[in-house]
């Protein structure tokens, strides 16, 4: 897939996570009570694997913006999608 829309897809994404985790923390929905260290240690973790994803694909002649774009996306996908459903389930 066309990585720009991606990155368009990521941003949507990365502010609906923001959206309810200030949610959470202002009371308004009950997040997971490790939400806040999670939100921490996450950063590092996604950018270890972009960073990984990144030099593999120049080392192999590809696209080191899409190939360090997938993990990030992956992340930011999965918590939108994690946070939305604890959301509506509260």
């Amino acid at each position: 897939m066309n990585p720009w829309f991606q990155t368009a897809m990521m941003m949507v994404e990365a502010q609906q996570v923001i959206a309810l985790r200030m949610m959470g923390m202002a009371g308004i929905c009950r997040p997971a009570p490790t939400e806040n260290t999670r939100m921490v240690t996450e950063k590092f973790a996604a950018a270890m694997a972009a960073q990984q994803a990144a030099w593999l694909a120049m080392m192999t002649g590809r696209s080191p913006y899409a190939a360090a774009l997938k993990p990030v996306r992956a992340k930011t996908r999965a918590n939108a999608a994690r946070l939305t459903k604890a959301a509506l389930k509260r």
